[in-house]
Parts: structure tokens; C-alpha cells; sequence
């Protein structure tokens, strides 16, 4: 196989949603994979739905997924001309003609071909006329002569082969009366310039193949290797929606997911390596290939998701989740991140990461580190400490006063003590120190919090419950 150009083009008619992210990561991969390159174009020819608040967002959803492109972006709409000249010059050669139809008469055959059963086709009447027949007053479109016997067979590296006979397809418009290039022909145009030798794309463009096909043999060009991939459904079979995670990427990243789980997760749907389930960027690239993706469309799991992502937390380094869970709680108005509340997230930043599924989780879960004095006690932590409960915490307070080696172990042996004494378990102990400490039920293992926090503090808080 010789060196691939493979592209990702999405239209910027709305943000980039998880779907063409896929799209995106396998043909950045197959690139990578065989030492090829991975190119970028923008398809803004519709220019009443098409915004550059779009563009940034697609491009910055690429940027924070790591999928870097090579060379300059390609912005469709510029190359509108070069579009207009294929199209001429297929008229030149007697393979395009043009079409004087008027939109009524067009109406008047989609409703005749409704009602008699039939697709809405163009029913090819200008396709040999003379055009000194032509109507006054009416810019005429270019239409391509469409082969009308046989069959266009799609080779397909992921649905195999794919036959199209030629009566189900029509003289497609190439130019509009305007002067304007269809979809059609300006991808066609764009990949042949592009020198784009892998075409690897959802399955919903499976039929636009065919007709796209037509242009490429008509001009004589190497028609692309086809790679059409299923497309993604929710967990309960029906096609993804906003429901079922259909988001834009920029949402993923707000709800606390990291670049390398995304990734991980993406590469998962729709495509295996054995029993491999954490797959690292690295062995994706060493890894991917196009006869392993399969012919099912993939169902999006959110549960998948957060326990990858919480994997991928694990793993990273604690610098980098500081910075990200302080990034989420600088967000959020009245909650100022003191010096003291970022040395405290640092040290306690090993227990705080082994629960937590996603970056906003892990945020929340440290918020207590990030509190003055009193702190604020939720409901949960309020039932904690209750009547029975705080006298054992008042023991506990007194132990902690002769505690010298302010460690887990101590600390631990110390409440062990006061449980043993008042012949209750260790929990019960336990359970209402978490709530004077951290104002919730849950959290980080206590004993480890004591020591973050410090004497001092610990003892303030405890006191402040008390009190």
C-alpha cells in the first residue's frame, strides 16, 4: 500500500459532536499507523447554516482530543471556483450537460414520482435536448450524464463490496443555475486535490459513494479506497441523540472526562484488539487497522465511559489533576483557592483520585480541603452528628490532643481506642469524625484526611462540630 492521505471533513453547520470525533481518531490513527498524513477540511459551502463559532469549536474539540492535523486547514468554500471548473470542463467533454428545467417542472416530477411509487428522481429530459430549445429567463443548471445500465460496484474495506445499480441513480446537479458547486462534486474535487487516497467516514454516506463515483470516472480519476463505518447508537439501540451522549466534544471535557479516555473510549466503539480494553495512544497508533473495525453499529455507554476515565485518573500524575480539579473549583463564584486549600489538595491527592470517575468528581470530592473554618456540614453529615455520636467525638478530640506522631497509623490507633472503650465498632467512631472533617458522609479515608489537614485543623474542626 502506498504512503495514505486520509482527511477528516466536517461540516461547521453545528459543533463537533462524539460522532465525528470517531471519524476523526480512525482516520488520524490509520494515518499515523502507516506513516501517512492526516489533513483537515472545513465543508462550509452552506453558507446560511455555517459559523465560525463552529469552525473554532471543531477545531478545538481536534486540538484538546489530541488529533493534530498536518498542513493548513482547507476551507471548502474558497475553492468554489476550482469546483466550477471541473464541472465545465466534464461539459466540455460532452460528459455534463446543461439543464433549463424550472423549479416547478422539478416539483411537477418528484409529485408525479410520489405518487406513482417511485424515488424523486431527475428523469434526465434536458439530457439530450438541444439548447436552442431553452426557456427565456432561465439560468440553466449542470447536470452529469449518469451511466443508466449496469452497476457501480463500491469496494469497502469495513462492508466489503457494495453494488449500486445505475437506474437507481439520476443526472446529479454538479452546478447550480446560480453558478454555485453542489456538495456532491466539491468533495469529489477537494479529495482529488488533496490527493486523499483513503476515504474512512460514517456508513450514512455509504449511497453518497456512488454518485460521487460518477464524477471521479467521468474526469478519469483513481477512485479512493472506501472505509464507511457504523455509526453510533445510544445504549438502547435507537440512534444517538443528546439523550444518550450525542454531545458536542467541548461538553465531555466540562463533565470532567480526560483527552486519553476519550480516546481510549472512541478507539472501543466499533473497533477491537482482542480482549484489550485500556489501550494506550501509543498502542492505537502501533495497533490500528481498518480490517478490525466492525460491520454493527456501537452503542454509547456512559457507565463504560466514567469507569475508563476513572482508570486514565488513576494513572495520571498528581500535578496535572491539581491543576485540573482547581481549574473546575476557580469556576465556581465565592470558592477561592487559597494557598493553604492547593498544599492540602497535593498532599491528600492519592486518596482523593482512587474514586473518582471524572475530573468534576475528583473537584467536588477535595472542595472540603478548600474550606475555612466552620466549615459548612451537609444534611448527610449533620445526621452523623447527632446525640450519640458526639461524645464519642469529644473522646476522640482528647485523644488526639496526646497523639505526637500525627500519622495515619497513630491516628488510626488513637479512634481504634476510643471505639474499643466505648465498645462500639470503628466506624461509629469513624464515621461522625468524616462528617466534622470534610461536613459529608463521604470521602477520601479519614485517617489519611487527619493528616493532611494537620493537627491544628483537625482539632479545629472537630471542635467546631462539637460546638
Amino acid at each position: 500500500m502506498s504512503t495514505p492521505v486520509c482527511r477528516f471533513a466536517p461540516s461547521p453547520t453545528g459543533f463537533l459532536h462524539i460522532g465525528g470525533a470517531r471519524t476523526a481518531l480512525f482516520n488520524w490513527l490509520f494515518a499515523r499507523h502507516h506513516g501517512g498524513q492526516f489533513l483537515l477540511r472545513i465543508e462550509d459551502t452552506d453558507r446560511q447554516r455555517s459559523t465560525p463559532e463552529a469552525v473554532d469549536a471543531i477545531l478545538a474539540g481536534l486540538k484538546w482530543l489530541g488529533l493534530d492535523w498536518d498542513g493548513e486547514v482547507v476551507h471548502q468554500f474558497a475553492r468554489a471556483p476550482r469546483h466550477a471548473e471541473i464541472a465545465h470542463e466534464l461539459l466540455r467533454q460532452g460528459k455534463a450537460y446543461r439543464c433549463y428545467c424550472t423549479a416547478e417542472e422539478l416539483e411537477e416530477m418528484r409529485t408525479k414520482a410520489r405518487a406513482e411509487g417511485r424515488p424523486p428522481r431527475y428523469d434526465g429530459r434536458w439530457r439530450d435536448r438541444d439548447a436552442k430549445d431553452a426557456p427565456a429567463g432561465v439560468k440553466p443548471s449542470i447536470r452529469i450524464k449518469a451511466p443508466q445500465t449496469g452497476e457501480t460496484l463500491i469496494r469497502d474495506r469495513v462492508q466489503g463490496d457494495v453494488v449500486i445499480r445505475n437506474d437507481q441513480l439520476d443526472d446529479m446537479i454538479l452546478l447550480r443555475g446560480d453558478g454555485t458547486p453542489v456538495y456532491m462534486l466539491s468533495v469529489v474535487v477537494d479529495d482529488f486535490d488533496m490527493k486523499v487516497t483513503h476515504v474512512i467516514r460514517g456508513d450514512d454516506h455509504l449511497n453518497n459513494a456512488a454518485r460521487q463515483m460518477m464524477v471521479i470516472e467521468a474526469m478519469g480519476w483513481q477512485v479512493p479506497s472506501y472505509a464507511h463505518i457504523p455509526l453510533i447508537h445510544g445504549g438502547d439501540g435507537a440512534k444517538l441523540s443528546k439523550r444518550h451522549g450525542a454531545l458536542a466534544v467541548d461538553a465531555y471535557r466540562d463533565m470532567g472526562y480526560l483527552p486519553e479516555a476519550m480516546r481510549n473510549y472512541l478507539l472501543r466503539l466499533g473497533w477491537g484488539h482482542g480482549d484489550d480494553e485500556i489501550i494506550s495512544t501509543e498502542q492505537a497508533i502501533e495497533w490500528f487497522d481498518l480490517d478490525a473495525v466492525g460491520r454493527s453499529a456501537s452503542r454509547f455507554d456512559f457507565a463504560k465511559l466514567d469507569n475508563l476515565n476513572g482508570t486514565y485518573i488513576r494513572q495520571r500524575d498528581d500535578d496535572s489533576l491539581i491543576e485540573l480539579a482547581l481549574t473546575h473549583l476557580a469556576r465556581e463564584p465565592g470558592r477561592p483557592v487559597s494557598a493553604t486549600a492547593r498544599a492540602r489538595i497535593r498532599a491528600g491527592m492519592t486518596g482523593l483520585k482512587q474514586r473518582a470517575k471524572t475530573i468534576v468528581e475528583l473537584a467536588e470530592s477535595a472542595e472540603f480541603y478548600c474550606h475555612e473554618r466552620p466549615i459548612p456540614i451537609g444534611e448527610p453529615g449533620h445526621k452523623l452528628l447527632n446525640a450519640a455520636s458526639k461524645p464519642r467525638l469529644a473522646a476522640l478530640r482528647d485523644a488526639l490532643t496526646c497523639v505526637q506522631d500525627w500519622q495515619v497509623a497513630a491516628l488510626e490507633a488513637a479512634a481504634r481506642q476510643v471505639a474499643e472503650s466505648a465498645s462500639v465498632k470503628l466506624g461509629e467512631v469513624a464515621q461522625p469524625l468524616r462528617a466534622a472533617l470534610t461536613g459529608s458522609n463521604v470521602s477520601p479515608p479519614i485517617f489519611e484526611v487527619m493528616q493532611v489537614l494537620g493537627r491544628d485543623e483537625t482539632l479545629g474542626r472537630i471542635a467546631d462540630a462539637l460546638g
